[in-house]
Order: structure tokens, then sequence, then C-alpha cells
């Protein structure tokens, strides 16, 4: 189930959202534009904010499943962490009715998942989930940086 969120939210809703605009004609002509609307939207707001409703509700899902740590005492740092990414999760949904947070949203969710990204590389060992992680926050962080430079151009 994991693994099918992260691509869902990752790379299918994003990859449909933009199609859905060329073929609605709804595009404007900044393709770079679209494509941060609609990654900021998914992988920082509804991904976020999804992992920090589960984070904040299931703590043990994270500590144990994602992080391997089967103490009940992980809990309330899982919590915390949670509160972050619902905040951030927020945010990355409001930059949808509010487009002057999209980039703002888009700086905030690309640091969190390449700080993640790394985070999961300096572990050294990983499971499978913690793989995914890895793989999918750099690829967050990859499309949403290139968004957030290319924006700043003009």
């Amino acid at each position: 189930m994991y693994l099918i969120s992260v691509v869902v939210l990752l790379i299918l809703a994003p990859v449909v959202s933009i199609v859905a605009e060329f073929v609605t004609g709804a595009v404007p002509p900044d393709l770079i534009g679209v494509i941060g609307k609609w990654m900021t939207f998914w992988a920082v707001g509804v991904r976020l904010f999804m992992a920090g409703v589960r984070q904040t509700a299931q703590p043990s899902f994270t500590a144990k499943d994602i992080f391997q740590i089967d103490d009940p005492r992980a809990g309330g740092l899982v919590r915390e962490i949670g509160f972050g990414n619902l905040a951030m999760g927020l945010l990355g949904l409001a930059s949808f009715l509010k487009p002057e947070w999209l980039v703002p949203a888009a700086i905030v969710g690309g640091l969190y998942y390449g700080l993640a990204g790394l985070g999961h590389v300096v572990k050294g060992e990983r499971n499978a989930k913690e793989n995914i992680a890895m793989l999918t926050d750099f690829l967050a962080f990859i499309v949403l940086a290139v968004f957030v430079v290319m924006r700043g151009r003009y």
C-alpha cells in the first residue's frame, strides 16, 4: 500500500493533472509553472498532509515500518514529525487556492524532501520502504528545485 500511495501521489496524480490541463486547453504557456503547481499540490500538499495525519493518528507505523523502531516512546517523536508534515501539507494545499503561496510551498516542501533524502543516505542500511522513501524524496526535491529556480528566472 505504501508503494502504491507514493507512486500515485508523486508520479501518477501530477502527470494526470498536467495532462488534464493540456486536454482541457487550460494550460498557460508556462509549462514549468504547471508542473510546479501540480507537483506542489500533490507531493507537498496531499502527500505530506496525509503523512502528517497518519503520523499523528498512528505514529507506530512510521516508527516500526519505516524506521524499524519498536519502542512505544518513539510515538511522541513521530507525532511531532507529523505536526510538521501537517503544516507543510496545509501550505501545499493552500497554494492551490492562493497562487502567491506556490513558490514558498515548493521551497519548504522541496527542502524537506531533499533533507529527508539525505537523511536516508547517511543512515546507511535501509529497508525497502526506506529506499522507496529516499528515491521519491529525491525525485520530489529535484522537480520542486527546478521549478523554484526556473520560477525565479522571470
